[in-house]
């Protein structure tokens, strides 16, 4: 979850960290307090687009900072970060976000350099944001098909993988099929270039591991007199008289002679002895090492020449000589299967035809999962829906696929032979349409929050944002948007910023957004509510204008009766997961 977010220098923002905690925090204010400018500041963070307008007036830069603590080891950060390298301690990952005024853009994931495309990688594992225009993945048909898999991950996951291991074989066959069949003009200028490799190789001559022995042979001669030099210091200081064989020979042998004395003194002698034959034979080996030594200066010169050309052919085959084999060998293989063109094709035909067999099973057989799934789908978010007072909308899993029935007349892609959109009617007798496409923005609000109880916790994401998705509502609808977002707040942290005192109320930390004037600057801040501020803050929202004791009463009522419904929650969700 995102547990702290600093800001500086960011539109009317001078300063500000803000500590976030789990469960669901409200965030309230005035319009134009800034509330928005803090989303938009984490929105940012989590890869969005940056503008030089971002940067207060008068500042160099703007900076952005969010630290996240992710306690679930199975969450793909964790597997983002192995694949770009960016270490983590205690389950932490800090996004930082600068914008100068110059307009460049900086990014950094636990301090290291990373490129925005990488930063928006992280962001969407983090965070995803939701507001009245802003709906991300849940009004992204491409994205669809995602959602509904991960509502039936267990189920889906297997049938998936085996799909896409046989699709991944058979592109591969097809690739491999395509670049044999291309015209004769073509193959003959590839077959040109293979034979020219193959031949720079086989001249070469090379050896496995040549390049590593070479190096090594080239340290020793270069290295030549230091080796010799120690050697011959070690040899020296061992074999002799007076020299250390003699004064360990001389240790066993007075300990031997008095052995008779104490049992110990013959066991120390004996254990002298084996160590004075081990260095009389290592004295030996250091002696030949030092008679078999040559200075060859011209050996220097063929090694740095064999090394010279083993690189110039490793920037053009591979970047070892292991490497460069592989390579020759594949070399081999293309120019045989080119020479040999029409068996080949025939060949990859049958297999290609064989593959596409197994891969539409698989897709069939994800197909039906998928149909099974989007069924269970619709009657879970119809009675999210009904909860929203939307009972009498349709939801929709549409399906586009080619005919089940005709094999070839089926496009095999990667998800299978599924084009999946959610669609959805909040009207009887309206005709079902893209969720882009519905009209009242509260009936959006309502259909996104539906959607987002039913994915947030198949999603992964840490911290969901809600960005006013409450406007344009109120009533009894206002009450049943509160509850949907507090029940989302129970699988994931939610920061909510609203104007309906509902929502407010059925907060775990309320946050009011405050903007102040000071040395003719405007600035933002940020202050937690303690509960008698929190009475005040509702009594406001409820009023819009003068507080009176009326809507204080009110207040503390609302808050009393969202404790109730929020402990009436929490024992059924417990009771759930038992």
């Amino acid at each position: 979850m995102l547990t702290e977010l600093s800001i500086q220098d960011f539109a009317i923002i001078d300063k500000i960290s803000i500590t976030f905690h789990e469960g669901l925090t409200v965030l309230t204010g005035e319009t134009g307090a800034g509330k928005s400018i803090i989303i938009d500041a984490v929105q940012l963070l989590a890869g969005g687009r940056g503008s030089v307008e971002f940067v207060r007036h008068g500042a160099k830069k703007a900076d952005i900072e969010g630290l996240f603590i992710v306690d679930d080891e199975t969450h793909p950060i964790f597997a983002l970060s192995r694949q770009y390298g960016i270490e983590y301690q205690d389950h932490q990952f800090i996004l930082r976000r600068t914008i100068t005024a110059n307009g460049k853009s900086i990014c950094r994931v636990n301090s290291k350099l990373v490129t925005l495309g990488i930063l928006r990688e992280f962001g969407k594992t983090l965070i995803d944001i939701h507001s009245q225009h802003e709906t991300q993945s849940l009004m992204d048909e491409d994205q669809h098909i995602e959602l509904l898999d991960l509502y039936w991950p267990d189920k889906i996951k297997k049938a998936k993988k085996e799909y896409r291991k046989l699709y991944d074989e058979l592109s591969h066959l097809k690739s491999r099929y395509q670049r044999l069949s291309k015209n004769e003009q073509e193959t003959a200028q590839r077959l040109d270039l293979l034979q020219f490799q193959l031949h720079e190789l086989e001249q070469a001559q090379l050896q496995l591991n040549e390049d590593e022995q070479l190096e090594e042979e080239r340290g020793t001669l270069i290295n030549f007199e230091r080796i010799y030099s120690a050697l011959q210091e070690a040899y020296n200081s061992l074999y002799g008289e007076q020299k250390g064989l003699d004064w360990v020979n001389q240790a066993q042998i007075v300990l031997q002679e008095n052995s008779k004395f104490d049992s110990k003194i013959a066991d120390r002698a004996n254990e002298i002895a084996d160590y004075y034959f081990g260095l009389e034979e290592l004295t030996y080996d250091l002696g030949n090492m030092i008679e078999t030594m040559q200075y060859n200066p011209d050996r220097l010169n063929e090694i740095e020449a064999r090394l010279n050309e083993i690189n110039r052919l490793k920037k053009k085959y591979g970047s070892t000589v292991t490497e460069m084999l592989t390579y020759m060998a594949k070399i081999e293989e293309e120019i045989e299967e080119i020479n040999n063109k029409d068996s080949h094709l025939l060949k990859l035909q049958e297999q290609i035809e064989g593959k596409t067999k197994d891969a539409y099973l698989e897709a069939k057989e994800l197909h039906d999962i998928r149909q099974a799934a989007a069924k269970s789908l619709v009657e879970d978010i119809h009675d999210e829906l009904k909860d929203l007072y939307l009972e009498k909308a349709t939801f929709s899993v549409q399906f586009q696929s080619s005919t089940l029935q005709e094999r070839d007349e089926v496009e095999l892609h990667k998800n299978g032979i599924d084009q999946v959109s959610f669609l959805i009617s909040t009207n009887p007798g309206e005709p079902l349409k893209q969720l882009a496409k519905v009209a009242s923005g509260g009936e959006l609000s309502r259909i996104m929050l539906a959607l987002k109880k039913i994915f947030a916790k198949h999603q992964g994401v840490t911290s969901v944002i809600f960005d006013e998705v409450d406007t344009g509502v109120s009533g009894r609808v206002a009450q049943a948007i509160a509850e949907k977002i507090y029940l989302i707040s129970q699988e994931s942290q939610v920061l909510c910023i609203t104007h309906l005192p509902q929502v407010a109320a059925m907060a775990d930390t309320h946050k009011l957004i405050e903007k102040q004037t000071s040395d003719e600057r405007t600035t933002t801040h940020v202050i937690e509510l303690k509960p008698e501020s929190q009475i005040n803050e509702l009594a406001r929202m409820v009023t819009g204008t003068k507080l009176t004791e009326t809507a204080l009463d009110h207040a503390r009522e609302m808050l009393e009766m969202a404790a109730n419904l929020k402990q009436k929650k929490n024992n059924i969700t417990q009771k759930a997961r038992k």
